[in-house]
């Protein structure tokens, strides 16, 4: 199931065009799929692991032990109903957004690694999962060229850069004030797509350096050493269509942690070269294309957007609940589009349903729009949810599973890039990601008891 995961708002996409037409809202069926697979999942492996804790033919139960990660954990899902169920903005569907997003990828850990997981599957998962970054890797470099007729045909918007709730998604996005497209390949949106690479980028860089998949992996089985160097090219040259900063920024924090773990092995005078490099490189970017590398109003909301969720999380110190922030509020709430003063707001007109501002004053529709709280950044959302408590504990929990990881293992510079973009982006609400990525720490962070 995790090398479908990728795969998701395409399949979801592709399969409402057939069933339902063009231009139609996704079918909840199709869109819950992955959460009812994973929910029965989950309970087979409650039962599996209330199967081992019966002791002697008196069927008497012996009850389970949790370690640190397990309480910090269990300290946010406390947290998350308390919260949420005290709350004056309590809404159900909002609660059940949030909880989808910000908790049930940590209950998926929690359970997950108390189950036995065999050396093989280890293997296995990653050589899926390189596979699977070379297939979307690839179409996601030929949809840079595509026209959009093809993906209106598929079943996508025909626009792009927007998210409407109760509509198709966009095939790409646009860099503001060019035409110069983003790709997202089958994923759900350029920063998705460009965050998911990161998984199979940190197994590739791992498997170059001499890392370990997890399992040792022979070398005599699936790509060779001119293999990883292509796909490794294949997945950069995706990441940087993607025009995502915060996931050039993750794969940046990748290469660095490989680095560091041979730093033994790569001379001072090498590294020291390699970063002047890559600092000139960025600075001449910013300098030649600013409209790429600068981009004046999305480097505004990185800055306002965080400002502003700090505000509201210091007015508001144990939390607003689950949902009222991040992609769960952007389920819930209206479609709003922010223009420049003084920019044409004509061709709104053709879509009644959008919310447009221009500069701060709304345009469209008549009634007040209900936008998302969106703050740019993944620690903030989980404080504006569930309180600055709620915050505290997720950040301590990535930093002792980042201490635990070992040095060798591609989970390390995975979950390291991953929390880094958390800073900038709402990293962890694709599902292809956050449950990709706590399933895989369940097979190699087992229980400790202290």
């Amino acid at each position: 199931m995790i090398g479908l995961l990728p795969f998701h708002a395409f399949l979801v996409t592709v399969g409402t065009r057939l069933l339902s037409g063009i231009a139609q809202a996704p079918i909840v069926g199709l869109v819950v799929w992955k959460e009812a697979v994973l929910g029965v999942v989950l309970l087979v492996a409650m039962c599996e692991i209330v199967k081992k804790r019966i002791v002697d033919s008196g069927k008497r139960f012996v009850s389970l032990r949790v370690d640190v990660l397990d309480g910090l954990i269990l300290g946010m899902i406390t947290l998350g109903a308390f919260v949420s169920l005290s709350s004056t903005r309590y809404l159900l569907p909002a609660t059940f957004y949030g909880f989808k997003y910000t908790l049930f990828p940590l209950c998926l850990f929690l359970v997950l690694r108390r189950v036995s997981w065999s050396e093989e599957f280890q293997k296995r998962i990653v050589v899926i999962l390189l596979v699977v970054g070379g297939v979307v890797a690839g179409y996601g470099i030929l949809t840079f060229f595509l026209p959009q007729s093809f993906f209106v045909w598929l079943g996508y918007s025909d626009l792009h850069s927007l998210y409407i709730p109760d509509g198709p998604i966009a095939a790409f996005q646009q860099i503001g004030g060019t035409s110069l497209r983003r790709i997202q390949s089958t994923l759900s949106g350029p920063n998705q797509f460009g965050i998911w690479l990161l998984i199979p980028f940190s197994m590739a860089t791992a498997l170059m350096r001499g890392g370990q998949w997890g399992a040792p992996l022979p070398r005599g089985r699936g790509l060779r050493g001119g293999g990883y160097v292509f796909l490794l090219l294949l997945l950069l040259l995706a990441l940087s269509l993607t025009f995502s900063r915060s996931a050039w920024i993750g794969a940046a924090v990748v290469v660095g942690v490989a680095f560091w773990v041979k730093r033994k092995c790569i001379s001072t005078q090498l590294l020291s070269v390699l970063i002047v490099l890559t600092g000139v490189l960025v600075v001449l970017g910013g300098v030649i294309f600013p409209d790429v590398i600068l981009r004046t109003a999305s480097s505004r909301d990185h800055f306002a957007r965080p400002i502003e969720a700090s505000q509201i999380l210091a007015q508001n110190p144990l939390g607003l609940g689950l949902g009222t922030a991040g992609p769960a509020s952007n389920r819930v709430s209206d479609p709003c589009v922010f223009l420049e003063e003084g920019a044409d707001a004509s061709w709104v007109e053709a879509h009644p349903s959008l919310c447009v501002f221009v500069g701060k004053q709304q345009v469209q529709p008549e009634e007040l729009c209900t936008c998302p709280l969106l703050p740019e950044n993944w620690y903030l959302q989980v404080g504006i949810e569930l309180g600055v408590a709620g915050m505290v504990l997720f950040a301590v929990l990535i930093v002792l599973l980042l201490k635990t990881l070992p040095t060798t293992h591609y989970l390390l510079p995975t979950l390291f890039g991953i929390s880094i973009t958390a800073l900038f982006l709402h990293s962890w609400e694709s599902s292809a990601v956050a449950y990709t990525v706590w399933v895989l720490l369940s097979t190699k962070i087992r229980p400790t008891h202290y």
